[in-house]
């Protein structure tokens, strides 16, 4: 039995949820997110102000789909009232970040800038070493956000790299002095 799966999920006021065949979509003041799903795992009904979940079948898998849908649309219904924000920092001499239009430019130490494309409905802010990732959906702004911090990781000795906010670098200690 999946713990996620079994849990209410109550449409919030001002959130219209809808169920189209194997399409869903959830509308807010912040925007449209729509999805596809298999329906030979799990159905997906609107009773009331509240979204129905149940699963096909008695497998393992339909158990696991179950879970990995609810999951999706309690995020759904989160991100269109409010978006989800992920933040980044970054440490390092040299080290800096600016946003031109579509590209996030970086300086990270190489011999040459490190350029991004910014995927489509998110906003990124840069300031002096601080990077605001911000969306409606939230495997958007987390992937995004893993893709940048991949580019420079924080190294153990110094700290030096793109870490998030709240993330905490286990320092080693380095060379000993006899």
């Amino acid at each position: 039995m999946s713990k996620i799966g079994k849990q209410e999920l109550i449409i919030p006021s001002g959130v219209e949820f809808t169920v189209n065949g194997n399409t869903i979509s959830a509308k807010g003041k912040e925007g449209t997110i729509t999805k596809t799903f298999d329906p030979n795992f799990v159905e997906i009904a609107v009773v009331e102000n509240k979204v129905d979940l149940k699963k096909k079948g008695n497998g393992k898998f339909a158990s696991q789909i179950w879970g990995t849908w609810g999951s999706h649309i309690k995020s759904m219904l989160k991100g269109v009232e409010t978006p989800f924000t992920k933040k980044l920092l970054i440490e390092g001499v040299g080290y800096k970040w600016e946003v031109k239009g579509t590209e996030l430019n970086m300086s990270l130490g190489y011999s040459h800038p490190v350029v991004m494309k910014i995927p489509e409905g998110l906003t990124v802010k840069a300031d002096k070493n601080t990077l605001d990732i911000t969306g409606i959906e939230k495997e958007k702004v987390a992937s995004f956000a893993m893709q940048v911090r991949k580019l420079k990781e924080p190294e153990p000795y110094k700290g030096k790299g793109i870490r998030y906010s709240d993330e905490v670098i286990r320092r080693k200690q380095g060379k000993r002095s006899a």
